[in-house]
């Protein structure tokens, strides 16, 4: 009866999701991405003390202190050097996952979490300032390479009905790494000067959790089939991650995807970027990433302190009110991660990246006239709680999400590794040039941010097909279609792999490959 009930609709790819599922997502999110949110936000509270940490450590050794900008200028670093971290770390990408697989990087890499806690942790005692800011910039390598890794292993052993409920938890517990920095920073826990060091070394507790557990569990079943040829594995992988479904059938799809690539070796970035039959999905990539940071967010968090003090805030329940934000953010990402399977990824990101437009619009109209209207200043606050929260329902996951979607295994770590180094360039770069775009252009700085977040919507809107429940080839041959170029179909050495039922799950006969040379194309 049961072999019936997992057979029934022989073709069908869809499953429920089980607790090896939701086990791994959160697994991955708590103890890599979640680490991602935490380090944006933990230098904010204490950074008083970390400049007078700086200062006396130079006073003991030189026997004087810093000036101002010096001081600045080596805090800023400690800030700006987590995000050169991430560049180098998103570069990396493509090699770790073809050596070690999406797992295998995503636990070999905590030995960063403990040695940059390690560093942060025992500076002070040590009276080093260089041991905090190479600790961030570890943490930022981490970081780098967290941001590809995790939504491309979650959206690999995900069915395509839930990959997109699976792919956007890492932006939610990016949004709780926010929120757990700015609780924990707060003068009543560790926000206090002695408490600093700990604050930052925090990030170890949810790596171990993560180290402890995370190997037990199955490698990427795309991964052992399409590029380790290890059908035991991915079988074996498939009933860890799969309830009632039919693995038969999509073992079969993977072998159609596996025989539609022109090579089974991973792409270099430089071949992915000379491939004229994924032109589309790599201009998608770069738009919606680059987007992702020019539309303005890290310069909302900058600013957010002004607004709300200008709206009449109390300068000491500021920080509280920023708690509230990292509260909004949550809620937001929980709407969006539970809406995207019903609603699918163009609307969110559409949706998302418009709704940013015109708040960053009102933003930019609320200063300017809240010297004459006292309810506009009201206004600024609305629309700083409309940029963050248009950001966490969409342009914030989704982006990382569809990188995944558009290409097959052989393109897949190259595309996450364009996609991360942008993504870090323009952190980076939004930080260095805003300070400079808000003493020329004021208030009307905003307005730069309303049009990337408005251009990248209409570029969305029309070039970006709905990628819910479509398997990596049918996501593939709707842009071949764009292309007007025929999908490759090659591979002779790779065919069908002949599968036999056996309580619902397709197994090898005779335990072994069986060749079909009719289904080969020279």
């Amino acid at each position: 009866m049961a072999e019936e009930v997992l057979l029934s609709s022989p073709g069908k790819i869809t499953s429920h999701l089980t607790s090896s599922l939701l086990a791994v997502a959160f697994l991955t999110s708590f103890g890599s991405s979640m680490l991602y949110g935490y380090n944006l936000a933990v230098v904010n509270s204490p950074a008083v003390y970390i400049k007078d940490f700086y200062n006396r450590t130079v006073v003991s050794r030189n026997g004087t202190g810093l000036n101002g900008e010096a001081l600045t200028l080596m805090y800023s670093l400690t800030v700006s050097v987590f995000a050169i971290g991430g560049l180098l770390g998103s570069l990396m990408v493509g090699m770790l996952v073809t050596r070690f697989g999406r797992k295998g990087t995503v636990v070999n890499t905590t030995v960063l979490v403990f040695i940059a806690g390690s560093l942060m942790g025992f500076s002070r005692i040590c009276g080093s300032p260089e041991m905090v800011i190479v600790g961030r910039f570890i943490t930022g390598i981490h970081s780098g390479i967290s941001l590809s890794v995790v939504p491309m292993y979650l959206g690999e052993i995900a069915p395509k009905n839930l990959r997109g409920f699976l792919g956007l938890m890492p932006s939610i517990f990016i949004c709780v790494g926010v929120f757990a920095a700015q609780i924990l920073g707060l003068h009543e826990l560790l926000g206090k000067e002695e408490h600093w060091p700990l604050f930052l070394s925090l990030v170890v507790v949810p790596t171990f959790i993560q180290l402890m557990l995370l190997p037990w569990f199955p490698e990427s079943p795309r991964y052992l089939l399409i590029e380790k040829h290890n059908v035991h594995a991915t079988i074996t992988a498939l009933k860890w991650y799969r309830a009632k479904c039919n693995i038969q059938a999509e073992i079969e799809e993977m072998q159609e995807e596996q025989r539609s690539l022109s090579s089974v070796e991973t792409l270099s970035v430089w071949r992915l970027l000379l491939d004229d039959t994924v032109r589309w999905q790599v201009l998608s990539v770069v738009v919606i990433n680059i987007g992702m940071q020019l539309s303005g967010i890290d310069a909302i968090w900058f600013y957010t302190n002004d607004i709300f003090e200008n709206a009449g805030i109390p300068r000491p329940e500021i920080q509280y009110t920023t708690v509230g934000t990292g509260a909004i953010e949550i809620i937001a990402g929980l709407i969006g991660c539970f809406t995207i399977e019903k609603l699918g990824r163009r609307p969110l990101i559409i949706g998302g990246f418009a709704m940013m437009g015109i708040c960053c619009a009102g933003i930019t109209f609320a200063l300017i006239l809240q010297a004459r209207l006292s309810f506009m200043r009201y206004v600024s606050v609305g629309c700083v709680v409309g940029i963050i929260a248009g950001f966490c329902i969409g342009p914030a996951g989704v982006p990382f999400l569809v990188t995944a979607e558009l290409f097959k295994q052989s393109h897949r770590p190259a595309a996450y590794t364009v996609g991360g180094a942008l993504n870090w360039m323009s952190n980076f770069a939004v930080g260095f040039v805003f300070p400079f775009l808000q003493m020329s252009a004021g208030s009307y700085c905003y307005l730069v941010f309303s049009s990337v977040c408005l251009s990248v919507a209409v570029f969305v809107f029309f070039v970006i097909p709905e990628t819910k429940n479509k398997t990596f080839v049918e996501i593939s041959r709707m842009f071949a279609k764009k292309e007007a170029i025929p999908e490759t179909q090659g591979l002779g050495q790779v065919d069908q792999l002949k599968l036999r039922k056996m309580n619902g799950y397709g197994t090898l006969e005779h335990g072994s490959l069986d060749f079909d040379s009719s289904s080969s194309v020279p």
